[in-house]
Order: C-alpha cells, then sequence, then structure tokens
C-alpha cells in the first residue's frame, strides 16, 4: 500500500499543470475604417493598434487575413513573437511578397501592413488578429486574443475616368445653359442699342432737312381772286440775326438833308481896304 501511495505522489508530482484560460480582453482596432477607398495602382496602408495586455513582459502575434467578396478568408502574412514575417498561400510568392510589406511601429503596440501597387483583385475585408503570448512554465501560453476588420474597395482608372467624365459633362452642361442665356440677354442688349442709335440718327437727319425747307404764305397780286399760294423756297443754313441786321444797315445810304445847315450866329464881313492904281508907261 505503501508503494502504491508513493506511485500516485510520483504521478501527480510530474503531471502539467493546467494552462491558464484564454481571455478575449485585447483591444484591437484598425485604421481607416469601416471603409477606405482607392485607386488603381496606388499604395495602401492599413494599422493595425493594440492596446489592453494582460502581461508586461508577453509577445504579440500579428497575422494579417484576406477575404475577397467571392472567397473566404486567408492568411496572408504573420509576424511571429520574434518578429519573424512569413508569408502564406498565393502570398509566399515572389511577385506578391514584393508587393506586400508588415512592420512593427512601436513595439507591441501598433503594426502597418502596406498593400503596394493596387491592383482589382486586392478588393476585399483585411482582417487584423493580434494573440498575446507568454511563456508559463517553460511553455509558450497564449493569454488573449483581438481582432479587427476593414474593407478596402479599389476603384478602377476606366471607372473613375467615366465618373470623372460624368461629372465634367453635367458641370458643362449647367454651364452651357447658363452661356445660352447670357448669349440671349447681351443680344437683345446689342440690338436695343443698334435701335436706339438708328432711332436718334433719324430724328437728327429729319430735323436738318425740317430747317432746310421753309413753306411761305404769300398773296400773288396778279391772283385777282386773292387766293394765297404757297410758295417753298429752300434755303441755306440761316445767319445769325444780329450779323444780318448789320449787313442791311451797312447797304443803306445816309439821308441827305432837304436844305443846307444854317448856322445859328452870323460873322460880320470883312471890308477889304481900296487897292490904288497903278498905271504903266510904255
Amino acid at each position: 500500500m505503501r508503494l502504491v501511495a508513493l506511485a500516485a505522489a510520483v504521478l501527480l508530482a510530474r503531471a502539467p499543470a493546467p494552462a491558464p484560460e484564454v481571455c478575449g480582453a485585447l483591444n484591437v482596432t484598425v485604421s481607416p475604417g469601416p471603409v477606405v477607398d482607392y485607386l488603381e495602382g496606388e499604395n495602401a496602408t492599413l494599422l493595425c493598434h493594440v492596446s489592453q495586455k494582460r502581461r508586461k513582459d508577453s509577445l504579440l502575434a500579428v497575422r494579417w487575413f484576406f477575404a475577397s467578396p467571392n472567397s473566404q478568408e486567408a492568411l496572408m502574412v504573420k509576424m511571429t513573437k520574434l518578429r519573424v514575417v512569413q508569408y502564406y498561400g498565393n502570398y509566399s510568392r515572389s511577385a506578391f511578397r514584393q508587393r506586400l510589406c508588415l512592420l512593427e511601429e512601436r513595439q507591441g503596440a501598433l503594426y502597418t501592413l502596406s498593400v503596394l501597387t493596387l491592383q482589382p483583385t486586392d478588393q476585399g475585408h483585411y482582417v487584423c488578429k493580434v494573440q498575446e503570448i507568454s511563456k508559463y512554465r517553460n511553455k509558450w501560453t497564449a493569454w488573449s486574443n483581438g481582432s479587427s476588420a476593414t474593407e478596402m474597395r479599389v476603384i478602377s482608372l476606366k471607372a473613375s475616368e467615366d465618373s470623372s467624365f460624368e461629372k465634367k459633362k453635367e458641370t458643362w452642361a449647367l454651364f452651357e445653359d447658363l452661356y445660352i442665356y447670357a448669349v440671349l440677354v447681351c443680344c437683345v442688349g446689342i440690338l436695343s442699342v443698334l435701335l436706339f442709335t438708328l432711332t436718334i440718327i433719324w430724328q437728327s437727319v429729319f430735323s436738318k432737312r425740317k430747317s432746310r425747307v421753309r413753306h411761305y404764305l404769300v398773296k400773288c397780286p396778279q391772283n385777282s381772286s386773292g387766293e394765297t399760294v404757297t410758295s417753298v423756297t429752300s434755303l441755306a443754313p440761316l445767319e445769325p440775326k444780329k450779323g444780318k441786321r448789320q449787313k442791311e444797315k451797312a447797304d443803306v445810304p445816309p439821308a441827305v438833308p432837304a436844305k443846307a445847315p444854317v448856322a445859328a450866329t452870323f460873322h460880320k464881313p470883312k471890308l477889304l481896304k481900296p487897292q490904288r492904281k497903278v498905271t504903266l508907261e510904255c
């Protein structure tokens, strides 16, 4: 009996201790999200933020999964607890390796996944899964897990060109309507200005003709009935009245007086001295 008890004690001492339960307390967020758009050929960068670790001396294992709209979730790349990057599936090929880059920006806090030269096949859901690992009795043990996802949409260049062309077309249609209205308003304004100028020119010409032609009512002496005859005379532009009066005054000769002017005072006549007669002898 003693031997059986000793054997049971030895077996219990050698039996492994129960592993601690995994608690999902790890906080993981992916940015930008939940939906991000990129153009075909651009470079995309996804950030995986990790917080609320259970143990200070624990390490993190980061995995990125990809799920296209018509396929299941597949492991792309993994960073082990020893910070070794591993590629899986089709992404282990050299062509895909050159387009994927997983880095640890801040130890145990921030990880970045870069997808270079985006293609339409890169559109889908990207999931970041993080596992907290540490040694427990000389064995690696998972303490907590966390995950977060974002949707990436890749817009092809043709679709972007078509959308931009449609937007330009709509804006051009709006400006085209405004342009037509502006042209119509300008045409109406120009026509009104032309009509106004033609009216002014016609009025000025008509007034000049009126000033050159005058109608006079004249009684003809030969007509015994005493009817008035209208005579039309074309005259040159009239001169000022003052000038005409001056000309009329200059043509009239001075009036001749009826009698010679008589002096008001009479002067006494001077008496001539008698002259001596001188006889000449031959």
